[in-house]
């Protein structure tokens, strides 16, 4: 099993930008696909990016945040990231790190087996 502890939340103004990250510990890294999803109140929970095993080579994105969101991974830290630029007020949610054992992320939140407790992202002036 892996334990996956987001930071970097808070609040930000609209066109700024956050950087959060997600340590895990436990099992091998590497050998996980991570994905970061989000959940706004009242919604459900949505897929944001995705990237694969290893160097991360495959990365995805939902539509809603191409261009703007970039993941990332650091193998020797054993941390993914999200950088999120140009925020928006819609980007509010909390926002969730997960990891599976597949080598391709998968944006179908029931794929995944290990769900960090998440992190609070504000967008508002």
């Amino acid at each position: 099993q892996i334990q996956l502890v987001e930071s970097g939340g808070g609040l930000v103004q609209p066109g700024g930008s956050l950087r959060l990250s997600c340590e895990a510990s436990g099992r091998a890294f590497t050998a996980y696909s991570m994905g970061w999803f989000r959940q706004a109140p009242g919604k459900e929970r949505e897929f944001v990016a995705g990237i694969s095993v290893n160097s991360g080579s495959v990365t995805t994105y939902a539509d809603s945040v191409k261009g703007r969101f970039t993941i990332s991974r650091d193998n020797a830290k054993n941390t993914v990231y999200l950088r999120m630029n140009s925020l928006e007020s819609e980007d509010t949610a909390v926002y969730y790190c997960a990891a599976r054992g597949g080598i391709r992320p998968s944006e179908d939140k029931y794929n995944y087996d290990s769900w960090g407790h998440g992190t609070q992202v504000t967008v508002s002036s």
